[in-house]
C-alpha cells in the first residue's frame, strides 16, 4: 500500500496499480479511455477496483480535465409536483453527459438561496440552474462576477443573469381568465398561498383580464403560508363568507383548487354547477379527482430539459441561437369548470 493511502485510509491509483502489475497510467486508461486497453487487462483492472473499494478522486480529475462535471441546481421546493418533474428534467440529460448535481432546496427563502449560492461557487462547479429570476442584490452579484453560465428557470426574462426557459405567468393568468370570462362567469375570484413572484404575475394577469371586462377586482384572497390542501377548503370558506355569489375562483396552485374540492362536496356544493374552479400547474391530482380539475398545464419536464441542454451548450462553447426560451403553456379544459 502507498504511503498516501496509508495516511489517508483511501486506496489509490496507485495501489490499484501496483495490486495488477501496471502503471498508473494504464489503470486511468482503462477507467477513463477503456477502448485503448485490450479488454482481459480491463477487466483485471476493474476486478482489482472493485476487490479495493478504489474510487477515482475527483478533485485530481478536475484539475487535470479543467472541469468539474458538476453543476449546481436550486429550487425553492423538493415536495412540489412541478420541480420534481423539473429536477427529472436536468437529470435525464445532466448525467447522460457524465454531469453530476449538486441540489440545493431553498424553501422560496431568497436569504437562504444566497448561502446556497455563496457555498456552491466553492465548490468548482460548471455551471448552475436555478429557479426563478428574482434574487437578492447580492445574489445577482455573486452570479453575475462568477463567469459561470447561469440558466433561471419557470420564468423566461429577456433581462435574466445569462440564459432561462420557463414561460410568462402573467399571461397564463391572463388566458385562464378569460377563457373563464368567456365562459359566462361574472364573479371570478383569484385565491393564492405564498405569493413568491410567479403567483403575483398570475394575479397581474388575472386582474388585467378582469380590468379589461369591468368586472371587479376586489374578489382577492391571499396568504403568505404554504398552499395545502387544508388551506384551499379554508379559502374556499372565506371566499363564500365573503363574497357569498361567487360564481368561480382561480387558485394559484393545484393543491388549493383540490382542497376547495374536496371542501365543496363535504357542503353538498356542485361543481360546476354551484362554483367552478379552476387551478395551476396541472399536477396528477387534477386528473384524479371527481370532477376533473381545470388547470394551467406547464411543461415542467420540458423546462428541466431544456435549460440543462442551454447549460451544456454554454459550457462545451457551442453557439446559442436564442438565450430566452418561452416554452408556454397549455389550458386543460376539464369538469370543474
Amino acid at each position: 500500500m502507498s504511503s498516501n493511502s496509508r495516511k489517508s485510509g483511501r486506496v489509490t491509483l496507485q495501489d490499484v496499480a501496483n495490486k495488477v502489475g501496471v502503471t498508473k497510467i494504464t489503470v486511468s486508461r482503462a477507467i477513463r479511455t477503456p477502448e485503448k486497453v485490450s479488454e482481459s487487462l480491463r477487466l483485471t483492472i476493474l476486478k482489482a477496483i472493485d476487490k479495493m473499494g478504489y474510487v477515482p478522486n475527483r478533485a485530481a480529475s478536475m484539475l487535470s480535465a479543467k472541469q468539474s462535471k458538476t453543476i449546481v441546481l436550486i429550487v425553492p421546493s423538493l415536495s412540489n409536483g412541478v420541480f420534481a418533474d423539473v429536477v427529472r428534467g436536468i437529470n435525464d440529460v445532466m448525467l447522460s453527459q457524465g454531469f453530476q448535481i449538486l441540489l440545493g432546496h431553498s424553501g422560496y427563502s431568497l436569504l437562504e438561496e444566497e448561502r446556497l449560492i455563496e457555498t456552491y461557487l466553492q465548490f468548482g462547479i460548471d455551471g448552475i440552474i436555478i429557479s426563478g429570476t428574482h434574487h437578492t442584490e447580492r445574489s445577482n452579484r455573486l452570479l453575475r462576477k462568477s463567469n459561470l453560465p447561469v440558466v433561471e428557470i419557470m420564468e423566461c426574462n429577456d433581462n435574466a443573469i445569462d440564459m432561462s426557459v420557463g414561460l410568462d405567468h402573467a399571461q397564463a393568468g391572463y388566458k385562464m381568465t378569460q377563457h373563464l370570462i368567456g365562459k359566462g362567469y361574472k364573479n371570478i375570484c383569484f385565491a393564492g398561498a405564498r405569493m413568491d413572484l410567479r403567483a403575483q404575475l398570475r394575479l397581474d394577469g388575472w386582474r388585467k383580464a378582469i380590468w379589461e371586462t369591468e368586472l371587479s377586482d376586489a374578489r382577492v384572497l391571499t396568504s403568505s403560508y404554504a398552499s395545502t390542501y387544508q388551506m384551499g377548503a379554508d379559502m374556499l370558506t372565506e371566499i363564500l363568507g365573503e363574497w357569498p355569489d361567487t360564481d368561480c375562483i382561480f387558485f394559484c396552485n393545484d393543491d388549493l383548487a383540490a382542497g376547495a374540492l374536496f371542501e365543496c362536496q363535504r357542503r353538498n356544493l356542485k361543481v360546476p354547477k354551484d362554483i367552478a374552479l379552476v387551478g395551476f400547474n396541472d399536477l396528477d391530482i387534477c386528473s384524479a379527482t371527481n370532477p376533473k380539475l381545470t388547470s394551467v398545464c406547464i411543461p415542467s419536464f420540458d423546462i428541466g430539459e431544456q435549460a440543462a441542454k442551454l447549460l451544456l451548450k454554454k459550457i462545451n462553447g457551442e453557439p446559442i441561437e436564442n438565450k430566452h426560451l418561452d416554452l408556454g403553456f397549455i389550458i386543460s379544459e376539464r369538469a370543474s369548470t
